[in-house]
């Protein structure tokens, strides 16, 4: 039975994570949970999984490190949201253990700082992206020399029709209102800005060691296809499932192999499958991200920085959705071509950007 110590496990991921566990128990054990600050849940939870160790956020990074040591996973799921799922990501892999990472800002900000580590420490890095888990699952069985193209899909958000003058007036509210995904406040609203998406492309750039130019984004209203690689030979391989995030959850904990699960198996029948160019000038976050991913150094780091700090002022209610672009764009044409040699200068310059970011606000 595989142990697994889950991150963030009043999230998202983590509930998705839970659920796999609690329908898989006869595969997965939950052995240790941590929370942002829902401390009422996570002790709920904690009795549900019968887990001796939990700890919350106000713990710190030596919190984690100290829950690591005493569950002794075989492999930890990062579900933590924001720039705060990579210090966690780093303790994991300075103990040589696998990790399940759904937190994407961990390789937009220290992408070869993390792989060493693992190299390192004779321990993988599984995507728990929905996009990444599909390329990477599609890379394994074809093999990464054989891709041409990256093709990640994106659904377009609750905005993909609105027409552009509108896009000012967006209110909080209709941001949240994801069309297929159901997911926190800051990465619903990435969803809306196509920012997720940017992100997404960088995460590729760096986890498959690929080029931006190789990298492409097609708008899929239904969710349904997850990527598609393009092989030398021009031929398309498509993951396709239903959009629920326990498949590719199930896909990184059972890695390398494939085992039945109790998913609600997909159905080619009745069904629709539509594919459009994104509207990049309407949403500049996708085109900032792909400037970023080619210009390396830290610019990424910039990009994630910008859009969080905007992001938390655009859901207080502090400035407006199309402020959103305009702020991380005023931060990126600073000089970000210093290369981060280590995860102090990662720090260094999220925090530089934050403070510009502010300025910019």
């Amino acid at each position: 039975m595989k142990k697994i110590l889950v991150l963030g496990c009043t999230g998202s991921i983590g509930k998705n994570t839970l659920d796999v566990i609690r329908n898989m128990s006869g595969e997965f054990s939950a052995v240790g949970l941590s929370a942002h600050t829902n401390i009422k849940l996570l002790s709920q939870l904690a009795k549900e999984f019968n887990c001796e160790y939990s700890l919350t956020s106000r713990d710190g990074s030596e919190g984690i490190k100290k829950l690591i040591d005493k569950c002794r996973p075989d492999i930890v799921v990062n579900g933590i949201a924001g720039s705060a799922g990579l210090e966690p990501s780093k303790l994991v892999l300075e103990q040589g253990i696998d990790l399940a990472l759904a937190n994407k800002e961990t390789i937009v900000m220290a992408a070869h700082l993390v792989q060493s580590l693992a190299k390192k420490n004779k321990c993988s890095i599984i995507p728990v992206d929905s996009e990444h888990s599909a390329v990477f699952n599609l890379a394994e069985r074809y093999g990464s020399e054989n891709i041409a193209n990256i093709i990640i899909t994106a659904s377009g958000g609750p905005f993909r029709t609105l027409p552009k003058e509108k896009l000012a007036h967006i209110k909080l509210e209709d941001a949240l209102k994801h069309p297929t995904w159901n997911m926190g406040r800051k990465i619903t609203v990435d969803s809306a800005s196509l920012a997720n998406k940017g992100l997404e492309v960088i995460e590729a750039c760096r986890l498959f060691h690929f080029p931006v130019q190789k990298i492409q984004v097609v708008v899929h209203p239904q969710s349904l296809v997850h990527s598609i690689i393009r092989t030398k030979d021009g031929v398309m391989y498509a993951q396709i499932s239903e959009p629920d995030m326990k498949h590719p959850i199930i896909s990184a904990l059972t890695w390398p192999s494939i085992i039945p699960n109790y998913m609600k198996k997909f159905d080619l029948f009745d069904i629709e499958m539509t594919f459009y160019k994104p509207r990049s000038e309407d949403f500049p976050m996708l085109k900032l991200a792909f400037d970023a991913a080619e210009k390396k150094g830290g610019y990424a780091i910039a990009y994630n920085a910008a859009n969080e700090v905007a992001v938390d002022a655009f859901i207080a209610g502090k400035t407006g959705f199309t402020d959103i672009p305009r702020v991380t764009r005023r931060v990126l044409e600073r000089d970000w071509t210093k290369e981060a040699k280590d995860f102090n200068d990662v720090f260094a310059f999220d925090r530089a950007a934050r403070r510009y970011a502010e300025e910019a606000l």
